[in-house]
């Protein structure tokens, strides 16, 4: 007790000397009811690590890294939501996936794919799981995981098994080439994303930079989910919309497929294949207790 209350007494003379801002943590910047004196985000004003803005969703998000007034949606590696005291932002915790259920889902997983690493990644998709009536939620959260689980091997391979592949994923026509290297490209995370191109739009709408350092989606769970859900929420792939989309408005589990691999799976290409995401669906949607709803194959 008596240390406790030598380091408070030195807290309160950083306090009253100015300096608390300088020796204390940043991330202590945001108390809380920093939400109550929270200014509403303003594209191009200068924010600390550890400020707290009021977006034009409503919903609040504190700096992660110090920036120039990135979007706190688009740029998630620099924002992160923030949780008020007595309301504001839901907490992660609210997935519509328990942990056990996630568990159950993936009993042989690598420990590298983190239950904590996907509900960090949240923020970067609200939208995701949290859009529509409960079942659909839950539906769309068991598409995603469905499609992840057949990428992966039941989330256990982190990376493309097929080395012979990885010199292929460099676009050399796209202007800003391949810096990190003629095979750095390869798949890799849930979603298992390849070619300078894709880590390249990935990079830019996460706000981390995947086409200089492609190697941070296999060595951070958060961002290896994060470009998982940027595909699934924003990327079309050979389908006419996104994962995401298909699920909302109920078009069906076959349509993520098309949308993620159907060149090379949908229209009798390759049933086995698609049998299997389904299979991973149906057993997903048990699990969570709802129906699959129809339309599951491509």
């Amino acid at each position: 007790m008596r240390r406790h209350r030598i380091i408070a007494l030195l807290i309160a003379i950083l306090v009253g000397s100015g300096l608390a801002a300088v020796f204390m943590p940043a991330a202590t910047a945001a108390t809380a009811d920093a939400c109550t004196s929270a200014p509403n985000w303003s594209a191009g004003t200068w924010y600390g690590t550890g400020n707290v803005v009021k977006y034009t969703d409503g919903k609040y998000y504190i700096a992660e890294h110090d920036n120039p007034g990135y979007d706190p949606i688009i740029s998630t590696w620099y924002w992160d939501p923030y949780t008020c005291s007595g309301g504001g932002n839901p907490s992660p915790s609210g997935f519509v996936v328990s942990e056990a259920q996630f568990n159950q889902m993936f009993p042989n997983r690598n420990s590298f794919y983190t239950y904590s690493g996907l509900k960090a990644a949240l923020g970067a998709y609200p939208g995701f799981a949290n859009t529509g009536s409960g079942t659909v939620k839950k539906q769309e959260a068991a598409a995603f995981l469905a499609n992840v689980s057949h990428e992966t091997g039941g989330l256990v391979h982190i990376v493309e098994q097929n080395q012979a592949n990885y010199p292929h994923y460099c676009d050399w026509s796209q202007p800003y080439g391949c810096p990190a290297g003629q095979a750095a490209y390869y798949g890799r995370g849930p979603i298992q994303l390849s070619w300078n191109f894709n880590y390249k739009a990935a990079g830019d709408a996460l706000g981390i930079d995947l086409l200089g350092n492609p190697w941070l989606v296999q060595n951070d769970a958060a961002v290896a989910w994060k470009t998982g859900l940027w595909y699934w929420n924003t990327q079309n792939g050979p389908g006419t919309m996104t994962p995401h989309n298909a699920m909302v408005s109920q078009a069906g589990f076959g349509q993520t497929i098309r949308s993620i691999n159907g060149s090379l799976e949908c229209d009798g290409k390759n049933p086995a294949q698609v049998q299997s995401r389904v299979n991973n669906y149906t057993r997903f949607t048990q699990i969570l207790g709802v129906p699959t709803g129809s339309n599951l194959y491509c």
